[in-house]
């Protein structure tokens, strides 16, 4: 199984960030240390041609970090077909006991990955680079979280096993499966409703201040992380069966399917623009105070503020679709 073209993708490609972010953080150790924007010694001028390299290797690392996320989840979907009972990426995870975790820890890196390119083109907008150490300082976090996904991944992949016997989504997304999401889809339909619909005004509300004003960045920060999470509660609770037309469906990885118009990408893309983004002009909204990034820093959380609202938008475009043109209607 190890032969899998996603399955060698994955561990190659962690393997690769993993060996690019340890070279990263100590080049970041020396540069936290001995970095002198003032100074024209040679070890200054090394040093700028360093952080260079970084940047470039960095970006290349973390995009491919987050489109791994994508392809986690493809090719647990694709090998669904090798394991008894198990339908869709849902059944795959549930082989073995890290596959769920690997999934959290990398959707969480992913957020962080996201972060930590803005943080990074902003400091290369500025000819004094004033956040150079700010952002090595924030690759020492992301680099326990890159390293420990590295690690819940090669271990799910590697100890994968044909023919093993596992839950489809009808029984891990099920209300009687004795779990965080049992206890979830338990609750009445229209407290997820409300908390999802009203998260979403909020949300656009204060990203369209932002985008107005540059005001309450972090709030809206805050905002989107809790829309993210919403979002994703909402999608199995109740906007999934509406897709699916089944009241008893609520898996949110069929979404991904042919049957459903892969619709789940665009969904899922859109949500991961949106938090990224939105949590970004909060991030950025502390360094504001700096000379050389004031004229830098307001117009970009305001096309920052822009994106989020778009995808947001685009995302709610998408589940009001599947909710308007269902088949699917629930009565009390």
């Amino acid at each position: 199984m190890i032969f899998h073209a996603g399955i060698l993708a994955l561990l190659l490609g962690s393997g690769l960030i993993s060996a690019m972010l340890c070279y990263s953080v100590y080049q970041g150790m020396r540069i936290i240390r001995h970095w002198d924007i003032h100074s024209g010694s040679e070890r200054q001028l090394e040093l700028e041609r360093r952080t260079y390299l970084v940047s470039t290797v960095m970006g290349y690392a973390l995009g491919f970090q987050i489109l791994s996320l994508f392809l986690f989840i493809y090719t647990a979907d694709t090998l669904s077909p090798l394991f008894v009972g198990a339908m869709c990426a849902a059944g795959s995870l549930k082989v073995n006991a890290l596959g769920y975790p690997a999934l959290v820890v990398k959707i969480v890196s992913c957020l962080l990955a996201g972060l930590w390119l803005i943080v990074n083109a902003t400091d290369n907008k500025a000819h004094d680079y004033p956040l150079i150490r700010t952002k090595y300082w924030l690759l020492f976090l992301l680099a326990p979280m890159v390293l420990a996904e590295t690690i819940l991944q090669g271990g799910y992949l590697l100890r994968l096993r044909p023919n093993i016997i596992t839950s489809c989504c009808a029984l891990v997304f099920s209300t009687g499966s004795g779990t965080v999401l049992s206890d979830l889809l338990s609750l009445p339909s229209s407290w997820s409703q409300t908390a999802f619909f009203s998260s979403t005004i909020i949300t656009l509300a204060l990203g369209l201040r932002v985008y107005l004003t540059t005001k309450g960045a972090l709030f809206f920060s805050l905002a989107s992380l809790l829309h993210f999470i919403v979002s994703i509660g909402g999608i199995i609770s109740f906007i999934s069966m509406y897709i699916y037309e089944l009241p008893t469906h609520h898996c949110p990885f069929c979404l991904l399917h042919q049957e459903y118009g892969y619709i789940g990408y665009p969904m899922y893309g859109a949500m991961l623009v949106s938090v990224v983004s939105g949590m970004a002009t909060g991030v950025l909204q502390p360094f504001r105070a700096i000379a050389t990034l004031c004229p830098i820093i307001p117009p970009l959380q305001k096309r920052l503020a822009l994106v989020a609202i778009v995808s947001t938008l685009g995302f709610v475009l998408l589940t009001g679709y599947g909710l308007v043109f269902s088949n699917l209607r629930m009565t009390v």
